[in-house]
């Protein structure tokens, strides 16, 4: 039956009116007009870095200064030649830097601009999400709970409306808001009027930039952007990134700090006994700086700036935005993934397909199709009614829409569409009561209606049934949720009066029915949680439904088998942390988890020794997402609050995008270590030839000049080829490293150090062949021939640590030989061109003699394919 029409409500006061014009905001041209007049809504730091600045702060790292100091030697000592070759090689080895960097730069710049914050505009009257630091002064914004204000703003309407302020007057108590009045919205009060409120008090109309909306939601007009906004007014400057080291950056600094120290005492070992022994403090200084450059790891902050920055940049082109860089290398370690249902493991998109009501059901989800031309039984139209009532007018839920889009389907000329009606009160919902309710006038006084709608249990609660009753709708909602519905109850009644009762107990309901709704799994989830399975990596899937629809989800996802993987919130608040922490080892699938309850979930897994990533979008997620090694924020409907939280941001809200987050951050790792390996791995080599010939007594091989030739090859070799290095086959099918275990621990320490003693034996026994046989330069180009193919073919070894070299040379990398292409083509410079020849004393090999020199350089690797082959067979037979 239809509800009668309520009798006439006491008239209200009508809302605050804008000022003309405003509903629309400011059109695109006006919007890039003032934009240019005033500048980016942004506050002073945080700017992208010159080319100039990181030139001054390459300058000055020890292999530049080593370099400039044995350029300076020559020079003082009248070699110009030298000198001038060494000035040389460091403009450059500068201009290479000056391209890392300024990669490395925009990549992090890019990164910026994506992860500001975010602000909803009205623009040529459409509401559109911006950059935050595009508002312009004039723009319309909307409001809502969990944004961060871009700009100040006077509020132009406000529906209980709260913010923390603490961010400016440090008082944490939130403070209420109200719309500005008609006399306010015209004065259009201008950025430096001395008269603005002040924030911090009560019930006024102004919000402004940094601070949070923690309820309601509102309509503002920006008055002052930027340096112009209160927090710019009393030099308030946000940081959005972290400086925090990661363990793996504190991991490189200390073998870096170690080497370092390591090269200056060998440095100045050799310098000493070089003297002593020969007489020659010249040559001495030079042998020390050359043993100093072979041995200082300057690659290290190199890669482990560069690659941190593109990984991120890839990342975004994954639908994954990078708040955090060092989250990148805590991907790979993922053991468990926490996230949530609606939005991330299914689509978002709601559809109601089955009502109950009066004792009849409706499952027919055809009939209930957007594309069907039946009408819907008289029996279901109060249900459709009141659940339009229970919801916002202009609502953003899903959930919401799907009343709405039904109503208008079947209710459109009938008496249950009441748009004249005024809403009066409301009643959130709440930890406490998992429902809401709306108080209703009609456009005549009389008795208001009042709509409730919520969890079934909540609902049932508010309406006092009786336990037949309670067991019929609880069998009902069994029997939907199994179907894997999202099941909602929707309660009527009525109130007389303006002395609204404190909770919505104090009503007098009567139960209405029940709604259905389907929330489909993203089809490429059942994949995506499979790969996460094969990787190792344990789903928990985290919701507020029915224990009996999220089990059904997780099902047609590929979670839960069995019951006893679902915990309730209901169970877990029984539970101790301890008996959590036991439990939570076999859950795959917690329902009916309240959002504070995220963070104990967190918790008990941290407590097993997990490394936990973890989804949320609301303001109350926030102390989960802090908390996990990995949390991730929803771009779509998630909170300004929950992404400030997180580490990382789901543009599209896709479960499967973490999986690829997670594939990629294996890669990277995995890329990181080659690089790190092959850095230790040729550091022996250069090292060695620096050192050994004047222990022996031989002529020195390698001058400072020789290094910086090398280094040409080495630096875009780690920091760009190793980065450009496609992920393994089997990247998803091990499991997760070891997030405490050392980059260079045990054998991956032990095989660089012995891969790069072996390219060091065939480069001195090439020498010790040679130099009895050939002329001293001929001899030492013979040794450094040796040396650079060797290095090649670590380059070339390291690209995986379980394929032979030959695979590898299948697998693309256009990055990788472009630089193997130029380092043939700067040794053949080297070996052939008259002046190269003269200024490294070297002298031209014939072709049979380079040929023994890449035979024994690629020779000296051989032994590890060996290891890698043993591996193979090792792994094959478990």
């Amino acid at each position: 039956m239809p509800l009668t029409p309520p009798q006439p409500a006491a008239p209200k006061p009508p809302p605050s009116t804008p000022t003309p014009g405003t509903g629309s905001g400011l059109s695109a041209n006006d919007a890039a007009q003032r934009l240019a007049e005033d500048g980016p809504n942004a506050l002073p730091g945080g700017q992208q870095r010159s080319l100039l600045s990181i030139a001054l702060d390459t300058v000055r790292e020890p292999m530049f200064l080593l370099l400039l100091a044995a350029g300076t030697l020559y020079m003082a000592f009248g070699d110009l030649q030298e000198g001038l070759t060494l000035f040389g090689f460091v403009v450059i080895t500068l201009g290479l830097t000056l391209y890392q960097e300024g990669k490395t730069e925009r990549a992090i710049e890019a990164l910026r601009d994506l992860t500001s914050p975010r602000a909803l505009v009205i623009r040529d009257g459409a509401p559109q999400r911006i950059a935050g630091r595009d508002v312009v002064r004039g723009d319309l914004l909307q409001l809502s709970e969990g944004d961060r204000v871009p700009a100040d703003a006077l509020l132009v309407s406000a529906d209980g409306v709260q913010a923390d302020e603490s961010l400016l007057t440090g008082e944490a108590v939130p403070v209420s808001k109200r719309a500005a009045l008609p006399p306010e919205l015209a004065a259009n009060p201008q950025p430096d009027d001395a008269a603005r409120a002040r924030p911090g008090g009560d019930d006024l109309p102004t919000v402004y930039a940094g601070t949070l909306i923690v309820q309601g939601h509102a309509l503002a007009r920006v008055m002052a952007t930027g340096a112009r906004s209160e927090i710019g007014r009393i030099g308030t400057a946000l940081g959005t990134l972290e400086n925090e080291r990661s363990p793996l950056q504190k991991q490189t600094a200390q073998l870096v700090r170690n080497l370092a120290l390591l090269a200056l005492a060998l440095s100045l070992a050799l310098v000493l006994v070089h003297g002593l022994m020969h007489g020659n403090w010249l040559q001495a200084l030079l042998a020390g700086i050359a043993l100093a450059m072979a041995m200082l790891p300057e690659e290290y902050p190199v890669v482990m700036t560069v690659f941190p920055a593109l990984g991120a940049r890839r990342l975004s082109t994954e639908g994954v935005l990078t708040r955090r860089i060092n989250a990148i290398e805590t991907l790979g370690a993922t053991t468990v993934l926490c996230s949530d249902k609606t939005g991330t493991l299914t689509g978002n998109r709601m559809t109601v397909t089955h009502l109950a009501a009066g004792g009849v059901a409706l499952t027919d989800r055809l009939a209930l199709d957007a594309g069907s031309e039946s009408s819907l039984p008289e029996a279901f139209h109060t249900l459709v009614e009141f659940s339009i009532l229970a919801s916002v007018v202009d609502p953003f839920d899903p959930m919401e829409k799907a009343f709405h889009q039904l109503g208008e389907r079947f209710l459109t000329d009938t008496e249950h569409l009441h748009r004249d009606w005024r809403l009066v009160q409301t009643y959130a919902l709440s930890p406490a009561l998992r429902a809401m309710s709306h108080v209703w006038a009609a456009s005549v006084q009389g008795v208001q209606t009042v709509a409730a709608k919520g969890a079934p249990e909540a609902v049932v609660d508010l309406c006092h049934l009786d336990d037949a009753q309670k067991a019929h709708i609880a069998s009902v909602v069994d029997e939907l949720a199994a179907e894997g519905l999202r099941v909602l109850a929707v309660a009527q009644g009525s109130f007389t009066g303006q002395d609204w009762p404190a909770n919505e107990h104090d009503f007098d309901f009567s139960f209405v029915g029940l709604l259905g709704l389907a929330d489909p799994v993203r089809p490429q989830v059942p994949a995506a949680i499979a790969e996460c399975r094969a990787a190792g990596i344990r789903v928990v899937m985290i919701t507020g439904d029915y224990p009996a629809t999220a089990q059904a989800i997780a099902r047609q996802a590929g979670l839960a088998e069995s019951a006893a993987e679902v915990l309730s919130g209901d169970e877990m608040a029984t539970l101790s942390d301890t008996a959590l922490r036991e439990r939570m080892a076999n859950v795959s699938v917690c329902a009916r988890i309240a959002p504070e309850q995220k963070l104990r979930i967190v918790q008990a897994l941290k407590a097993r020794g997990d490394i936990v990533a973890m989804t949320g979008d609301g303001v109350n997620d926030a102390p989960a997402l802090r908390a996990a090694h990995v949390g991730v924020a929803m771009g779509q409907r998630g909170t300004d609050v929950a992404r400030e939280s997180a580490s990382l941001v789901l543009v599209d809200d896709d479960f499967a995008a973490i999986v690829r987050a997670v594939r990629l951050g294996r890669r990277i790792f995995d890329n990181l270590r080659k690089a790190m390996s092959y850095i230790l791995a040729v550091h022996v080599p250069i090292a060695g030839m620096a050192l050994l010939p004047v222990l022996f007594g031989w002529p020195a091989l390698l001058f400072p000049m020789h290094i910086a030739l090398l280094e040409l090859i080495i630096d875009p070799a780690c920091s760009i080829a190793f980065e450009n290095e496609p992920a393994e086959s089997d990247v998803m099918q091990r499991p997760p490293r070891d997030a405490n275990a050392p980059l260079f621990g045990g054998v991956t320490l032990w095989l660089a150090l012995l891969q790069g003693l072996g390219v060091l034996a065939a480069v001195m026994g090439a020498f010790a062949w040679a130099a009895p046989r050939l002329p001293e330069a001929e001899a030492r180009a013979f040794a450094f021939a040796t040396l650079v193919i060797g290095n090649l073919a670590l380059i070339l070894s390291n690209r995986s640590a379980t394929r032979p070299l030959w695979a590898t040379l299948r697998t693309p990398n256009t990055t990788l030989w472009v630089v193997v292409g130029l380092a043939l083509a700067l040794l053949l410079a080297a070996l052939y061109v008259p002046w190269a020849v003269g200024v490294l004393r070297f002298a031209p090999l014939p072709a049979h003699e380079l040929a023994a020199a890449c035979g024994l350089g690629l020779f000296s690797v051989f032994w590890f394919e060996g290891i890698k082959w043993a591996r193979r067979v090792r792994a094959g037979s478990r």
